[in-house]
């Protein structure tokens, strides 16, 4: 899909969104080169990633200026774009200041890519800070009007993805009925297994407008959940790896590599592994962010319910298996690596009196079980559908013995869940704003450790594009089903898997507002978007409150 710069303006105002930066690109002129646009993050204090990538490979001269107009470049340099980096280019510019606004863009000898913006985390004393959170974009389902949106809204500070930000799907695969619709099938035709497949997936995402325009207008804290990959990946293996795609170790490498170089994310340190992404940014006093990594360095294989639950025929055998089954000791999650950051890093914002710490998680981390849904029935018209009659069965199943909807979550790992409180709580970090993605639903949950002690809350976005679980069954019982799951479950406040968003964070020292945010259609690239709702979060101690707006 290759990028026209009027289609884009004309769905800009269409939408009724042309701040001034966004009429700045959008008005540029187009140059075919930079075929993917531009994008810049991993910030630290007083530097950036600056990311681009261009069809061939060029000579390249890269500027920051602090003008919109760039009067006034204040740094610069040069660069090469290589096929053995797959013309990507990136460039670490350091010297910034604290908690400041730049401009950049690139410029070769046939011209000049668009310009971005960018910004360096804050330092000391700050009043107000607005993240966006976002995940699962999958291009077979639709435009990301969710990432345009983003785009639009002046206020963000930083845009907080957590992975599936590309789908491993061939177009055999899953979501590709809806793509022939919208011609929006995925490159290359089979499922991305070498580095030249993930590569060219890549690629094809970011020519999304609304992920164009996203990437230029804010910086991108990115780390990645399992699709970059394979669907459900543990440290030997993956559920959507066979034995005939070659070996695993190759697949990850590739899968790995292509996702530095086509993210704006600072290379590791020497002797450092990829594979290791776990972050830590500090936004002056008043929050800090931890992003964790829970596919490639630590997690256990996971427990597969198709060849469990033929083995569970009453409350008794649900119960041992989720005590000796799931709950077995030695099952992690997290590797030693990860909990020494983790527990060092929550420790220091605990000890410098820094109000809020978030978690950027990728998987949901409440206690959620299947309510029983003895009563409920599908439409004569969907019943008659298999698929569908078989994924409403399978859930079923899951409620008549009060066990949990997903194993690949928090929840399929127990005891790895309860050590990560035991260390939150050894450094007396049980005030956290656990932001969570993969599940394609909103949620506003509560978290509490086994003894019954607070450990914050959980906010779950929606997927830019990917289809909630719920919603093949209609949306009547889509919604009854919703309202069952968030009754049922203790730790679950609301939650809603039949819209596609994200969700706006907006902290300051007394309170954050957390509003999820939801747009209207994906089927095209003229939108609208609303609130669905807003959760007050305010804090006593080391405990949080969380109320409905």
């Amino acid at each position: 899909m290759i990028f026209s710069r009027r289609q884009f303006l004309k769905t800009t105002l269409t939408t009724g969104i042309l701040t001034p930066f966004v009429a700045q690109v959008a008005a540029a002129p187009v140059n075919p080169l930079f075929d993917c646009g531009v994008a810049s993050g991993d910030p630290t204090h007083t530097s950036v990633i600056l990311w681009t990538h261009t069809r061939e490979p060029v000579a390249i001269r890269w500027e920051v200026a602090q003008d919109m107009a760039f009067k006034t470049v204040l740094l610069s340099g040069q660069g090469q774009t290589t096929i053995e980096q797959d013309c990507t280019f990136k460039v670490d510019v350091t010297g910034l200041q604290p908690g400041t606004t730049y401009y950049y863009r690139f410029i070769t000898a046939n011209g000049q890519s668009e310009p971005g913006r960018t910004k360096t985390l804050p330092k000391g004393e700050l009043a107000s800070l607005s993240v966006a959170v976002a995940s699962c974009s999958n291009y077979p389902f639709g435009y990301f009007n969710a990432y345009h949106h983003i785009a639009s809204d002046e206020s963000v500070d930083f845009v907080l993805h957590l992975g599936d930000y590309i789908y491993e799907y061939g177009q055999d695969g899953w979501g590709d009925e809806e793509a022939r619709k919208i011609n929006r099938r995925h490159l290359p035709a089979n499922e991305i297994i070498t580095l030249a497949d993930y590569r060219t997936r890549h690629r094809q995402y970011k020519t999304d407008n609304g992920s164009r325009l996203m990437h230029a207008s804010h910086p991108l804290i990115p780390t990645w959940d399992d699709h970059e990959s394979a669907n459900n990946p543990y440290m030997d293996g993956a559920q959507n790896h066979q034995a005939d795609e070659g070996d695993w170790a190759a697949r990850r490498a590739a899968s790995i590599q292509a996702y530095y170089e086509w993210m704006p994310l600072r290379e590791p340190g020497k002797n450092a592994s990829k594979a290791e992404l776990w972050r830590h940014f500090e936004f002056g006093d008043l929050a800090s962010l931890t992003t964790i990594e829970t596919r490639h360095t630590g997690r256990s294989k996971q427990i597969d319910y198709a060849k469990e639950l033929p083995g569970i025929m009453a409350k008794q055998s649900a119960d041992t298996f989720v005590k000796e089954v799931l709950g077995a000791p030695g099952r992690s999650m997290l590797s030693v690596a990860m909990e020494n950051f983790l527990e060092e890093k929550l420790a220091s914002s605990v000890a410098q009196g820094t109000q809020w710490r978030l978690i950027g998680n990728q998987i949901p981390m409440a206690r959620t079980n299947v309510p029983v849904g003895d009563d409920l029935s599908l439409p004569a018209d969907l019943a008659a559908n298999k698929a569908i009659a078989q994924h409403f069965g399978y859930f079923m199943a899951l409620g008549k013995y009060d066990l949990p909807i997903y194993l690949d979550t928090w929840d399929g790992y127990p005891v790895a869940r309860e050590k990560f409180y035991q260390l939150c709580q050894s450094v007396k970090a049980t005030d956290l704003i656990v932001l969570t993605g993969d599940s394609h639903a909103f949620w506003a949950n509560q978290l509490f450790a086994a003894d019954g002690k607070a450990m914050g809350v959980e906010l779950g976005t929606a997927g830019i594009t990917s289809p909630g679980d719920f919603e093949t069954f209609g949306p009547q019982l889509a919604t009854e089903f919703d309202r069952r799951v968030a009754n049922h479950n203790r730790e679950i406040l609301w939650t809603d898997c039949q819209h596609r968003g994200y969700i706006k964070l907006d902290l300051t020292p007394s309170q954050a507002l957390a509003s999820f945010v939801a747009v209207s259609n994906i089927t095209s690239e003229h939108y609208s978007a609303k609130t669905l709702r807003e959760y007050r979060i305010t804090k006593s101690a080391q405990s949080l409150s969380m109320t409905q707006r």
